[in-house]
């Protein structure tokens, strides 16, 4: 008697899960397919992308290796191949699928930082606050590190204070300058992309002392900073500056006279 013939419908045996690959780089789906019976036939397998055919093409490829692994290799990764991929395995007596998502995840942008406004020398009467500002950008946000002299400043205190708000302002309060706080103020900003350093000259005077006098012409600084002139309005220093505060736009006196330039 003849021998009838039985068909099986295939199933998987391995399927990938859902991916993230990073965009511009190689991104290979593997699965195997087989069916329940040694028989024939063997099962045909075929990719879809939303509901639409793969087509085999520079950046796209089907190989079949000998052990029945059937791999998709995309090389290089866009963002147009996010999305559903779908495998169908079919023979003549049906077919089965499986389906995973692929996330293209962008390149992130690295930007050294760059200082929108330099500190500047500062001086101040001995006694009163005083504040060393500037203001950094660069992507993603940078760290901020101060130093006096060779001495790092890693922690608040009461009297001195390190703040920075997510507009990229950065600010070291003194409350109180006495003559020990005089000297050389640097802040670093580093990040994965680079690091850029800034110095200025804080110096402190007596109660009767006058700023050295110059016959160099003084420069005036536009009085665009975003914050008032703290030691002559009897303002709070450290709520005109809270790492959390949105930008405040206060009043300040007509100009502000600078030392000369390191």
């Amino acid at each position: 008697e003849p021998i009838q013939e039985r068909f099986f419908r295939p199933h998987f045996l391995q399927a990938p899960g859902d991916l993230t690959v990073q965009e511009g780089k190689l991104c290979r789906m593997d699965c195997k397919a087989s069916i329940t019976h040694s028989g024939l036939p063997t099962p045909d397998l075929s990719w879809q992308l939303n509901g639409r055919p793969i087509r085999p093409d520079s950046s796209h490829k089907m190989l079949v290796r000998e052990n029945g692994v059937h791999s998709l290799i995309i090389e290089p990764v866009t963002a147009r191949d996010a999305g559903i991929y779908t495998c169908i395995a079919s023979n003549r007596a049906g077919e089965n699928t499986f389906s995973l998502e692929l996330i293209v995840a962008g390149n992130e942008v690295h930007k050294a930082p760059v200082f929108i406004e330099k500190l500047q020398n500062t001086g101040v009467t001995e006694g009163f606050p005083v504040r060393l500002e500037c203001r950094i950008s660069g992507e993603p946000s940078p760290q901020i590190f101060w130093k006096k002299e060779n001495e790092s400043l890693t922690y608040n205190t009461d009297r001195v204070s390190m703040h920075q708000d997510n507009y990229g302002y950065i600010c070291l309060l003194i409350q109180g300058a006495t003559k020990e706080d005089a000297g050389w103020y640097t802040v670093s900003a580093k990040n994965e992309a680079g690091i850029v350093s800034c110095t200025a000259r804080l110096d402190v005077y007596t109660q009767w002392q006058q700023p050295p006098q110059t016959t160099k012409p003084k420069k005036v600084r536009p009085s665009a900073s975003r914050y008032a002139a703290l030691c002559d309005q009897g303002l709070d220093i450290k709520a005109a500056f809270q790492p959390e505060a949105n930008p405040v736009h206060l009043t300040m006196p007509s100009g502000l006279v600078e030392s000369d330039d390191l």
